[in-house]
């Protein structure tokens, strides 16, 4: 249930998948299916003929949202639609059932959206989706077409490519195989499912992190021994999806359970997007300042900034196919380099010398063609991340992988940047980068349909920000005032970022000086001030809505300081801050003493400096964001935010930290009348999936 009748599902892919008008008829649906079961109690059992009779979301909508019985409910619906087979029926039953944490319990609403999502995408899948589908549930899925990093393999139809598997391997062997804990593993051999078990203890997937943006794991606080039991393997993959997050991967339909169970295609996705981070890491201008030779004026500049590495790639590849006299313009990674002709112009731009004959163009066979690329991009020493048939099938995933590492090799730009006067504005204040990554980072978290890249860019439309404000502030967004992109009218963005605004003020925001143009123009100060007041907005409400702990009462800074001082206090510590912005806190010494109080095994007491030296403070500040990470803490700050007392990164820290120990089944409350604090027994359960979005998926759990 939701704000003024929204049907609200815990399940992003569910809410995603049907628009509200279809959640209220399929809801209508269910009700009247379960209120008439035969038993009083619907099954999984019940569902093939309950459903078999259900028309389409729009067709109930039409009857009124009357349940459907026998012969009463067919003069309201659509033509009957094709129905599955007995065995169909039976393929989808039992995934839906093994996908499923509790089948043996009546079938709840989400669990018939799922049944009912699958069965419509059968019966429009036809036969050859079907036979494909090999019988897999849709528990889990992803299905964004807004950036490259959500194109992952997880699909609707839980099918993997060998290939990409294949290749995934080839980069993890090739790059891990050194590592001291792995190196025993490995080599993983890419026609077994070894991969999907050597991932179920969760080091390689938090090696393959710390491989794609170092640093982001301490490693000292990975579980590491041979033998691990199942609570340092949570621990590892809470750690791991947490760490995730914060290097950019969409990881909101991802839980532990899936990683300790070593589903392939979960897996696979999580990989797809890790290993893409690494290898489009120097895709953006401040990595490589070359780049500024694609542009011609400030304006192309604004635009490049604001495109996506994959974008940037693109216009790179084009870049340079056109000093090679090249006549297509390639706008995808799939059908335009099918033909290999764009490769092969491409490797003889960048690297002449490792030409030979026969010329890849006077080959017809396109097998042939796509071998002799490979063989050419071999002599320029650049991996393989594909084979020749993935080229002619043009495999998206693989293909970008590949260009990647060619422009990681040799990417053919000027040594010698211009010296124009627009790219005066690349490099920004450290802090300010900073904070713009964090509140990147954590927009990307809430599992939104846009994927943001520059939140001083892709925020200016206004309807990312709509977006957020949905998310936080659930029903607040008036829908039918909204501009979709693409906007080409600046006063529609306007009309966009005035929205926000207008909800950010009911909601009691401080917005002095600031109106939607601010936005629309980029103003980077106002941009992130804004952005703080959201983020806060949103760990207050959800501290605020553990109602058992806080009696539904407004949830202040205050609190949380409180809270912390009380914890540490109680624990037998000394140390306490006075604010969040107390300059003691960057030794660190502060949050180690918290971590140990609300959970005492998860601190390594021989890992910790006195931090009193820089590098003790970067030492303790490092293991103190993987430990929170490894407790389920989903943050976003760094040790440098830490180290120089980011008054706004450490009260997310801490908050960070209190709504994890308050979700626990034994924790402590806030009494409604005098903010003091008193051990009470919790009727919620403790949540270490990290599936949620930024610390929650919804912002009202």
């Amino acid at each position: 249930m939701g704000f003024d009748g929204l049907v609200v599902v815990s399940d992003p892919y569910l809410q995603r998948r049907f628009t509200q008008a279809d959640l209220r008829a399929l809801q209508a649906q269910y009700a009247g299916l379960r209120d008439t079961a035969p038993t009083g109690r619907l099954r999984l059992r019940d569902l093939p003929a309950a459903l078999t009779c259900l028309g389409s979301p729009t067709a109930m909508a039409a009857g009124k949202g009357e349940p459907l019985r026998g012969d009463a409910g067919k003069e309201n619906s659509s033509p009957p639609e094709p129905a599955l087979t007995d065995k169909e029926w039976s393929s989808v039953l039992t995934a839906i059932s093994r996908a499923d944490e509790k089948p043996q319990l009546d079938v709840n609403f989400e669990l018939f959206l799922r049944v009912y999502a699958e069965m419509q995408l059968r019966l429009k899948g036809g036969k050859k989706a079907r036979e494909r589908d090999g019988g897999q549930g849709i528990k889990r899925s992803s299905s964004s077409s807004a950036a490259f990093l959500t194109a992952s393999t997880t699909t609707l139809l839980h099918t993997i490519s060998e290939s990409e598997k294949a290749s995934y391997v080839g980069h993890i062997n090739a790059y891990l195989a050194e590592d001291p804990f792995l190196k025993n593993a490995l080599p993983v051999d890419p026609a077994t499912d070894q991969l999907f078990h050597l991932t179920k203890d969760g080091v390689l997937l938090c090696k393959l992190i710390n491989l794609a943006v170092p640093g982001t794991i301490d490693e000292r606080a990975i579980n590491t021994k041979r033998l691990l039991n199942l609570w340092e393997k949570n621990e590892n993959h809470t750690l791991c999806l947490n760490s995730a997050k914060a290097i950019g991967c969409t990881v909101v339909n991802i839980g532990t359970q899936d990683l300790a169970e070593g589903r392939p295609h979960l897996i696979l996705g999580l990989i797809s997007q890790i290993i893409k981070i690494q290898l489009l890491a120097d895709v953006n201008l401040k990595s490589t300042p070359q780049l500024v030779e694609l542009v011609q004026d400030s304006q192309e500049m604004e635009e490049l900034m604001s495109l996506s590495p994959e974008k940037i790639l693109l216009r790179w590849m084009n870049f340079q196919l056109k000093k090679g006299g090249f006549q297509r313009t390639v706008t995808n990674f799939s059908s335009d380099i099918k033909d290999s002709e764009a490769y092969a112009c491409l490797l003889n731009v960048l690297a002449p010398e490792c030409s030979a004959k026969p010329s890849p163009m006077s080959v017809k066979d396109l097998l042939h063609r796509a071998r002799l690329v490979l063989e050419h991009a071999d002599r320029m020493g650049c991996k393989r991340y594909l084979a020749p048939k993935d080229i002619v099938d043009g495999l998206q995933n693989l293909n970008l992988a590949f260009v990647a590492h060619i422009f990681q090799k040799r990417n053919g730009l000027s040594k010698q940047m211009k010296q124009v006067s627009f790219v005066d504005g690349v490099s920004d204040d450290a802090q300010v980068s900073r904070e713009e990554r964090s509140f990147r980072l954590w927009i990307n978290s809430l599992g939104i349909s846009t994927y943001i890249n520059n939140v001083f860019e892709d925020l200016r439309n206004g309807w990312v920000l709509l977006e957020v404000m949905d998310k936080v502030a659930p029903g607040s967004v008036n829908w039918k005032f909204a501009n979709r992109p693409p906007i080409k009218l600046p006063f529609r963005k306007v009309e966009n970022c005035n929205q926000v605004l207008k909800i950010g003020k009911e909601i009691k925001f401080s917005l002095v000086n600031i109106a939607g143009h601010d936005i629309v123009q980029g103003n980077k100060k106002l941009i992130l001030a804004f952005l703080w007041q959201l983020m806060r907005y949103n760990i207050l409400q959800l501290l605020k809505n553990l109602r058992f702990h806080s009696n539904g009462k407004e949830i202040t800074d205050n609190d949380i300081l409180l809270w912390a001082n009380k914890k540490v206090k109680d624990s037998g510590r000394q140390s306490q801050m006075g604010s969040f912005k107390d300059r003691s806190l960057s030794s660190g010494i502060f949050f180690v003493n918290l971590l140990s109080a609300v959970e005492p095994r998860v601190v390594n007491w021989s890992l910790v400096t006195k931090g009193e030296k820089d590098e003790e403070k970067q030492m303790n500040a490092s293991y103190i964001i993987s430990v929170a990470r490894k407790l389920g803490c989903s943050i976003f700050l760094l040790p440098e935010d830490i180290m120089e007392v980011n008054q706004k990164m450490m009260l997310t820290l801490t908050a960070s930290i209190m709504y994890w120990h308050l979700k626990r089944p034994t924790s402590y409350s806030l009494d409604a009348d005098n903010s003091s604090l008193c051990e009470t027994s919790s009727i919620s359960t403790s949540d270490d999936s990290a599936s949620e979005s930024s610390i929650d998926d919804s912002g009202t759990r």
